[in-house]
Order: structure tokens, then sequence, then C-alpha cells
């Protein structure tokens, strides 16, 4: 079961603050300054008024009885065996739940957070932490199952040592909420006190959390009107111009609309992404209307967070959705579909497609093959099927693909049939579109069998993933995570693609071209990459810097050190921008480490684990810096630290294995590597090396077994095949070493034909 970080609604964004945390003030005089709402509305009315009651208006409020929507009447809610009391106390509404020390004590409920279709609540922690309860009340009509108390984890035990517990870090509004539900928000973590003193201008998104600081803009509305005239800048940060004077007239043999012009910015896609995104934050300086990686990381198509053709599976927004779309891809923006201001779409229900899409032809069982008016003959339900976050919030895919319930047989990717017709099959599903249309139209995307081939390590895998990234036809992001992918297959074949990714005119493809060099010796991950130090992006120019940080002085010349040296000193930045993250203080832990400096590197690694005690990746590379450092004993010592405190976790076994396995210890190591094998039977990995322990032991016999089962899960796993090799001859099997050897070279001759058609 995948766990998402569920704090946050996504697109419920914020609502006015009465601070209780400090508040920011302007800004200096030679920039513009946030002047706040109330002061746009006097001139514009009309859009304060679409924005008033909007989600963005209403999603964090000062909790009080009008903005307070769960029953604090003291009502009790039980979620294994812990019974929280909700209640109030003249004013204040208090919850009595379990805290960090697993007893009951009072909390006063500070702000709410959402409207609908849930509300959660916030409390204030003397450290200036908010954090977000794991009990949320249902705000749907009760006939839809609403007007309840309900656990955002509902079939989990989730107590304080779990890193979902409303208390830990992974429910921390200053981090995991806070930028997006605020206007000019600064998170000012305080690393050394471990506290907060966030400040904002406004608590909500409000007016110049899109359009930018408006102190310049209102200064030109006083004006002359002959001044105002000859200013064309309007004195605004960002002026969303894409769809002036765009026409979509429609064209009559596709009957769908085609864009008058060709869009040439995304300013306003880039602005919503900011928050609709899956991304991680690099920097607080961000400016509407600038890249958004010059400030953030956006996610790729990654296992886990998509399904291998890109429909959605974690909590990921929209953003990575949508630039998967024909839409995006042909010039749509935003808002023309939604209403920026009120957010509610342009036109109820499907008339919103059909503004672009004829209904004579798109509005028909002839197209859609359902009743008139029923829920299958919705354009969504077909195009933009949801899934459900947070237990009670739909979420739709924005990708706008065609159902494909032809994949989901062949690599069981859900489709948008059988999430309906819950009763039958995608078999089923697949006949029936058959049926109705002759065989499947794939649709704009075509990544799917390749991003399955990478994830999987199959044979085919390198020349599906060349062939995806030479397309330009197909969406860069989809492009992003083919080169990312290659990373795996370091091969002669892959390397010039990689290279030439690494040039790409998109900065997200560019990116994956540099975690394409994961695999690569560091002199020619410097040879190929060392021109991104200059890049114009953010994101693109401190990556290369963090994997180029390993290079040695004697490579580079003064202008290029320098260089190097100002690009590491942007990662660190960005870095320390989340050092209330474990995950920042390994980044920064590793990157030091690539620099040989092992004291800094040991520092970050221990206040990772100041900060989460639970925290595996820690334990792993500070143990892995002692044995660097030949500190074996220490390294050691802290591998059973981490095994104490996380008993579950199977690297830290298989670490441990590898440590006796130095020692000299072959029958502790054999354990230690049989319980990391058994901890994550998915990881081919540790079954192969605990089958090698076997076998050094004297227990080949046993060895062959853990082999064949590591073969059944991973099938095209070549060390796993060549070791099956080698032990079934070893055992005198010859006829069985023979066959694994047909198997091995039948995946070597699929590798090289899949690479020849890539390169024809």
């Amino acid at each position: 079961m995948l766990r998402s970080l569920v704090i946050c609604a996504g697109a419920i964004l914020a609502g006015l603050f009465q601070s209780g945390i400090a508040v920011a003030g302007e800004s200096g005089s030679n920039q513009p300054a946030f002047v706040g709402g109330k002061v746009c509305a006097g001139c514009h009315a009309e859009q304060e008024k679409r924005w008033s009651g909007s989600h963005h208006d209403l999603a964090m409020q000062p909790a009080g009885k009008d903005t307070v929507l769960g029953n604090f009447d003291d009502a009790k809610f039980t979620h294994f065996g812990v019974t929280s009391t909700f209640f109030r106390d003249g004013d204040h509404f208090l919850v009595r739940t379990e805290g960090p020390d697993g007893k009951l004590h009072d909390y006063r409920i500070k702000y709410t957070f959402g409207v609908t279709p849930l509300q959660q609540y916030l409390v204030e922690f003397p450290d200036g932490r908010l954090q977000a309860l794991g009990i949320a009340w249902d705000s749907r009509q009760a006939e839809q199952g609403g007007q309840r108390w309900f656990h955002l984890y509902p079939d989990e035990v989730i107590d304080p040592a779990d890193e979902l517990h409303w208390t830990g870090l992974n429910q921390n509004w200053n981090f995991m909420c806070a930028e997006c539900h605020s206007t000019n928000l600064k998170k000012h973590y305080d690393p050394a006190g471990d506290r907060f003193h966030t400040t904002w201008s406004e608590i909500d998104v409000s007016c110049e959390a899109c359009h930018g600081p408006g102190s310049a803009h209102v200064a030109w509305a006083g004006k002359d009107e002959s001044v105002r005239a000859a200013d064309t800048t309007q004195g605004l940060v960002v002026a969303f111009k894409e769809r002036q004077g765009v026409t979509w007239p429609i064209d009559p043999e596709t009957g769908t609309v085609v864009r008058s012009s060709s869009r040439t910015t995304s300013k306003e896609i880039e602005l919503c992404a900011r928050c609709h995104a899956r991304r991680g934050i690099l920097s607080e300086d961000y400016v509407p209307g600038q890249p958004l990686m010059d400030t953030h990381r956006p996610a790729l198509l990654s296992e886990g967070l998509y399904y291998p053709d890109g429909q959605i599976r974690d909590e990921v927004y929209v953003y990575g959705s949508f630039l998967q779309s024909r839409m995006y891809h042909v010039g749509v923006t935003c808002s023309d579909c939604h209403d920026p201001h009120s957010l509610e779409l342009r036109a109820p229900g499907d008339m919103v497609c059909l503004g672009c899409h004829a209904a004579d032809r798109f509005a028909s069982p002839k197209h859609h093959f359902h009743e008139s008016g029923s829920p299958g003959a919705r354009c969504v339900a077909c195009h933009m099927p949801a899934k459900t976050y947070m237990v009670v919030d739909p979420r739709r895919d924005h990708s706008f693909r065609v159902p494909r319930p032809d994949l989901s047989v062949r690599l069981g990717t859900p489709n948008a049939c059988t999430r309906c017709h819950g009763d039958q099959t995608d078999a089923w599903a697949a006949a029936r579109v058959r049926e109705w249309y002759g065989e499947p139209m794939k649709g704009f995307q075509d990544y799917a069998e390749a991003l399955q081939a990478g994830r999987q390590g199959a044979p085919e895998a390198p020349g599906l993933l060349l062939d995806l990234l030479g397309r330009e036809d197909q969406p860069p992001i989809a492009r992003a995570t083919a080169v990312a992918l290659l990373a795996d297959y370091p091969i002669p074949q892959t390397l010039q693609a990689i290279s030439n990714a690494l040039y790409d005119a998109d900065p997200i493809v560019r990116l994956g071209g540099l975690e394409g060099l994961a695999a690569l010796p560091a002199n020619l991950q410097f040879r190929l990459a060392r021109h991104l130090l200059d890049d114009p992006v953010l994101a693109v120019r401190i990556e290369a810097g963090r994997i180029l940080a390993a290079e040695s002085d004697t490579a580079l010349d003064a202008a290029e050190r320098a260089r190097l040296n100002d690009v590491i000193d942007e990662y660190i930045a960005s870095q320390l921008l989340n050092a209330d993250r474990p995950q920042a203080q390994i980044n920064l832990g590793n990157l030091y480490t690539r620099m040989g400096r092992v004291r800094d590197a040991e520092a970050a690694y221990r206040k990772a684990l100041v900060l989460d005690e639970r925290f595996v990746p820690a334990y792993m590379n500070l143990a892995d810096l002692y044995r660097l450092s030949g500190r074996e004993a220490e390294a050691q010592k802290t591998l059973k630290q981490g095994m104490a405190a996380v008993p579950g976790a199977a690297s830290l076994h298989h670490a441990q294995g590898l440590a006796l396995v130095r020692g000299k210890d072959l029958e502790g190591a054999v354990a230690a590597l049989a319980r990391a094998a058994e901890l994550d039977p998915d990881n081919a990995r540790y079954a192969y090396v605990h089958a090698v322990a076997l076998d050094a032991t004297g227990k080949t016999a046993a060895a062959i077994d853990v082999l064949e089962s590591g073969r059944q899960r991973h099938p095209y796993n070549p060390e796993i095949l060549a070791a099956l090799v080698s032990y079934a001859r070893k055992a005198g099997e010859t006829d069985t070493a023979d066959r694994y050897a047909a198997e091995l070279d039948d995946l070597r001759s699929r590798q090289i034909n899949a690479l020849d058609q890539a390169a024809h």
C-alpha cells in the first residue's frame, strides 16, 4: 500500500489568517512590496468578488464559531484503541488526543484547514510548528456519507513513532503546506534552535500570490493618465497575456478547435504548478512569470508516483499529468478551462469540454457508447478518471488520455472502463473498446511499454527508452523520465543519447539527463555535463554542481573551479532552506562526502538523526562514511543502532551482513543477509548477495534455491541468471546450467535487437 503524506487537500488553498505567527514586513524600497489583497480589491472589485468564498479564500482560517465545521460538542472518535475527544472551552475549540509521548493531552485548535470535502485542524506548538491532526471532519452532506469524524489513515495504526503521526515531521504545516497556502511566505527555520519563525504577508492565496507584489502597480494606477499610457508594464511583476487575442476556430474534419497562434510561453501554467505539482522547493525567491524550475524541482513520472503509462498513482496533483496531455501540447492553459479567481470551471459539466470539441461528434452515443445523460456519457468519466485521496477527496487525472484497457491487460495499468465497471475484467473492457473503435487508438501518450520495461529491467528497455527519448512528439516529462531510467544501462549505445539530452531545449529533459549520468565514472560525468554549470535554470545548474562536486582540482582550471564552487554554494543554500528535513541533511552529507569533507558529512548525517531517529538513510550513509574512513567498528555500531530503532529496515540488515563479511564472520553474515532478503523480497540485489554468501559457506544447493526464487521475481536480472549458471555447473547439474545459460543468451540477444531497432 502506498502511504501518501496527506496534510493538504491539494487544490484547497488558503484563507485570511489572523496571525499568531509573525507577519512579514514590506520588502526593500528598490523592489515592489506586498500591499495586500484589500488594496487590490479597491480597483478590482469583480475579481475580488469571484475570489471571495473560493477554496483559495477559505482553506485556512482562525478557528472560530463561523469557521469550524466539525462537531466539538464532546464528540468522541476512536482509532485503533485511541479515543480522541473534541470539545469547547468558551470560544476555544480543543481536542484531547494522543501526543508525541503516547499519552492523551488537551490541544487547542488554532486554525481550520480546508472546507470541503473535508476540514482539517491545526495545532500550534511552542517552537513555531503548526501540526495537522490525523483526524479530520468529513464536511460532505450526511446523505453522501459526511458529517462525521474520520482518520486519514483508517486502516493503519499510526503511533507516535510512526512517520505519519500527527505530531511528526510529515504532518508539519511549515514545510508541507505553508508555501502554497500563503502569500510571500518565508519559512525561517532556525537549525540551531530547531524552531520556526514563519512569516507571511497574507495567509491566503491572495492576489499577489499569483500576480506578484503590487506596490509598483498601485503607484502606476495613481499617476496621470498620460504617464500610465506610456508605461506598458503597468507596474506589474508579470502580465498573463498568453490567452490575449487568441481564438480557437473549429476544424471541421476533426471536430476539435485549433489555437489561432502558438503558445510561446508557459507563464501561467508554471505559476499554477508552483503549488499544483509534486515538487520540491529549492528557493523561496519565487517571482511570478519566471520559470518554475528556477525555484522548484518537479517530479518525473517515477515509479510509485505514476503508473508506467503516466496515470496518477500517488498524490501528484495536476502539473505532471497536464504536461503529458495533448491539450498542453497544442497550447491550452489552465485558465482556458478554469476561472483563475473563483477556481470554478468556465462552463458547467461537459459544456467546458464541448466549447472546444463539437457536441454532435463527441457528445453522442456514437462516440462514447453510453446512454446520453448517464454518468458514463460524461467526458471526464473516460478522459479524466478520478482517484480518491485523503479518504473522501477525488482528484481527476489531467492527462486527458484515451482509455487503454488493452494496456491494462498487458501491463496492469488502470483504465477508466473497469474503474466504473468494477464487476468486469480488463480483457472484457479491451474487447468492448475493440468492438466499438476497431484496433485501440493509442492516443497522444505512447510510452507505457518503454517506462514499464525500464522499471522492470527488461532486456528491451534500453532500446525502448532510447526510442522514446528520440521522439520529439512525446511529452518532455516522459522523455526526461526515459533518460533518467537509462542510468541503469551504462552501455555505449546509451551514452550519446544521454549526452544529447544534456543539451535539450527543455530543462526537465536536461534534468533527466543528469539523472542518467548516475552510473558513469566521475571524469566522464564532468566531461559530459560541465556546460550545465552555466545553465540558466537553477534546478538544472545545482544538480550539475552536485554531480560534479567530486571532480578533483587537478582536472579544473581556476575559472572552472570558481564556477563549480559557486554552483555548489547554490546547491548548499537550496538544502539549508529545508534544513528542518532529514532528507536535506542527507543530501548535504552526500555532497560533503563526495567532496572529501568527512567532518561536515558526519555532522549532516547526525543532524538528520536528531531530526528523525528512525530515518534509515542516515544510519546507512553514516555507517558507509565510517567504513570509507577506515572506522569499521563505528560503522557496525551505527548499523546496530539503526536496527534497534527500525528493526524492519531491510537495507540495514543487508549492510550489516556485508560488514560481517568484511569481518570474516560468514555465518553471521548469512543470517543478516537472509533477513534482509526476507524483509524486502522484491530487491534483486539482496537475493543475489544472500545466495553468494550461502555458496561461500558451502551451501550451494540453498544458494540455488534462493536464486531460483529471485529469478521468479526478477526474470530479467542477468546477475541472478549468471550465478545460476555458475552454481548449477558447480553442483554438477549440467542440463540445468545450460538452460539458464540459454536464458541469459536470450536476454542479451533481445537487448541487442531492441537497440538495433532503436538505432534505425
